[in-house]
């Protein structure tokens, strides 16, 4: 979420620590997007008249839920493209602002008093709502909550749906409920996303700089399975936008990968498997971490959002689930908070991306999120940029330069038009004043206290142009062809249990870290030294019935010693590996499970102890143990064993594979 309007009042917040301060500046801001391969800075082709408005039954017929993902393209049931024109509609995250009188309008963001649910409902009846969304041209809303929302059982005031009577009476989850439910009814997708923890308005040190803040993460995947269990009989409930703009808090920043309870890369492939587990149809939409350390020249800072992406990405129990988000923003950057106007803590030197000239933005946004749209990956995955936008009419005090801004609108929209990728503006939603001036001109459409609107269509908002050419360029269409997948098993800090299968039974190797492979999928690669593993699904050999099993031993090894000297596991004739336990540096066993064909039993061994082999995988499907030896099969191929030795110190880490054909 972006900040607006709230720097000038941050004077009137209690005086923190000097480290709080500066922490709170790196907070303000928002995560940058990507392309899928260079982008060419040529001029974009498209029609800027204004969007065709759709009826509710005519974007209902446009679509079928629930929706999947091929490759990098979301698709519908059918398997067409569907491609997320969004926007959000805000509200029910909260947006007081942590300091006075809750009460006081003037104490929350842009002046604007939620009551905890989405904006407008006091003013507009839901039914216009809907109409106002679809003259936009957007075919989805991401609907942002707070945790609270989930245990207030406080009734919203009826002033705050004085527009809209039939909501009286009704706390802010049943009011989220009927939403929910106007959306759909009317097409839309709906892509829930966490917010925030509390109902204070994001993004400073306010309490929801974590998923665990304030909160255990056990809390945070508990709310989410609630809420998938609430609306998974409804499939244009497409989506689960796990957490929002995780930051450093005052002390802390969040990690990817490092297995405490600051790693974000864990907690959302944790929340992501519960979710599915409890809706197997819901998208799981992760973003990545949009600010770590002190925004000052002496310390280290930055915005990785979703870099790290690049080399230990996400696996969920099904494949076709996955899609990766970023924010982008004119007057954040890569190392800038995004701090400015009249309160300049933490407000660096590093460039902000409307300062980046066409190229340097270009290959910013491809570098810090749209690599992931790249083919035949272990990270590929749809991207959707789930927050951008720019004040469309008259000045913003807070982040400044409007000519800049406005040439960062028009080069940024280009960005997504040319390489096709989903969107969602920030906000929908927001007030205007009796004299027609919008409290936040950020928002596409506003609605004085009589439902009066003012909408970007409407004449003297310059963004008209873009946001136009933006939705009306449709990019790709129609039928998606199905792809294969490339997915890490990452045991580096404990279990990684990606099967269906597997978690319906009893642990398969006690004591010992494990991972296996979704079940679509079998075992192709292992590192020497991390405890990593490659999935994939390519050529995938249909599985029987038949017991899965754990084998540690060398009872298996029959057809011939193919790693003299070395002790081994090894699958039974016809089955392949799916799944590695290990202790410590240790291989334990491998996981077989039964092919429902005959396989060959002549094969390879291939040796990863000195090196890569093949020796350089991370042109193949993109380096998935970084900084370390690794042994990947063919994709014509499985693996039907690992072997390891005690020798020199090497306290039995994997050296070869047994690679064999799988026909």
């Amino acid at each position: 979420m972006r900040s607006t309007g709230a720097l000038h009042r941050r004077a009137r917040v209690a005086a923190r620590s000097a480290l709080a301060v500066l922490a709170t500046a790196s907070l303000l801001a928002t995560a940058a997007p990507g392309a899928a391969g260079a982008v060419t800075p040529t001029a974009v082709l498209s029609s800027t008249a204004a969007p065709v408005a759709l009826t509710g039954p005519q974007l209902a017929a446009s679509w079928t839920g629930p929706l999947s993902t091929r490759g990098r393209y979301i698709v519908d049931a059918d398997g067409n493209r569907f491609k997320l024109k969004s926007s959000n509609w805000a509200g029910a995250q909260g947006t007081y602002e942590g300091s006075g009188d809750v009460n006081d309008v003037t104490n929350h963001q842009a002046d604007e008093k939620s009551n905890n649910i989405p904006l407008g409902l006091d003013r507009t009846p839901v039914t216009q709502i809907m109409a106002d969304f679809h003259s936009l041209g957007i075919n989805s809303i991401r609907l942002p909550f707070s945790n609270a929302m989930i245990r207030d059982t406080t009734v919203v005031p009826d002033s705050g749906v004085a527009a809209n009577p039939q909501l009286k009476g009704k706390t802010p989850l049943q009011v989220y409920d009927a939403v929910v439910a106007a959306l759909t009814a009317d097409g839309f997708a709906v892509i829930l996303n966490n917010h925030t923890t509390t109902y204070r308005f994001c993004c400073g040190l306010d309490g929801n700089e974590r998923w665990n803040s304030g909160q255990s993460t056990q809390q945070w995947i508990d709310d989410w399975v609630f809420l998938a269990n609430r609306y998974k009989a409804n499939k244009r409930v497409a989506g689960a936008d796990l957490r929002n703009e995780v930051r450093r808090d005052t002390w802390d920043n969040p990690n990817w990968g490092w297995g405490d309870d600051h790693d974000l890369y864990t907690a959302l492939e944790r929340a992501g498997n519960a979710i599915l587990q409890a809706d197997p149809d819901m998208l799981i939409v992760m973003e990545g971490i949009n600010w770590y350390g002190i925004p000052q020249g002496a310390f280290e800072h930055g915005r990785p959002t979703l870099k790290p992406v690049r080399t230990l990405s996400h696996t969920l129990i099904d494949s076709n689930k996955l899609v990766y988000s970023a924010h982008f923003y004119s007057y954040t950057g890569s190392h800038h908070t995004g701090a400015g106007g009249s309160w300049s803590g933490g407000n660096t030197n590093d460039p902000r991306y409307r300062d980046l000239s066409p190229e340097e933005l270009i290959q910013t946004v491809n570098d810090e999120a749209l690599f992931v749209t790249e083919d035949g990956k272990h990270y590929t995955a749809p991207v959707w940029i789930s927050e951008f936008g720019a004040g469309g009419r008259g000045t913003d005090p807070t982040n400044g330069d409007v000519a800049k801004d406005r040439d960062w609108f028009k080069r940024f929209t280009d960005i997504l038009v040319q390489n096709d990728i989903d969107f969602a503006q920030w906000p929908t939603v927001g007030w205007m004043d009796a004299n027609g001036k919008p409290n936040d001109n950020w928002a596409l459409i506003n609605y004085d206290a009589t439902g009066k609107r003012l909408s970007v269509e409407d004449a003297g908002d310059w963004r008209a142009t873009d946001w136009n050419k933006l939705v009306n360029v449709p990019g790709r269409t129609g039928k998606i062809a199905s792809v294969n997948h490339w997915n890490i098993v990452d045991i580096d800090h404990g279990d990684w249990n990606l099967s269906r299968t597997m978690l319906a039974k009893p642990d398969w190797s006690p004591g010992n870290f494990k991972g296996n492979c979704p079940d679509t999928q079998r075992l192709i690669g292992l590192s020497r030294s991390y405890g990593r593993g490659l999935c994939t699904d390519v050529n995938q050999p249909t599985k029987t019935a038949g017991t899965w099993e754990m084998v540690n031993s060398e009872k298996y090894v029959k057809q011939g010693d193919w790693a003299s000297g070395y002790d081994k596991v090894q699958c039974p004739v016809n089955s392949f590996a799916v799944g590695y336990s290990m202790s410590g540096p240790s291989t334990v066993s491998v996981l077989c499970a039964p092919s429902a064909t005959p396989l060959p039993t002549t094969g390879r061994t291939l040796w990863f102890d000195r090196g890569d082999n093949p020796q350089n995988p991370g042109k193949v499907r993109g380096d998935w143990a970084e900084n370390d030896y690794k042994g990947q099969c063919a994709d014509n191929e499985y693996i039907a064993g690992v072997a390891m030795t005690w020798w020199w110190g090497e306290r039995g880490r994997p050296n070869a594979l047994l690679c064999r054909p799988l026909r």
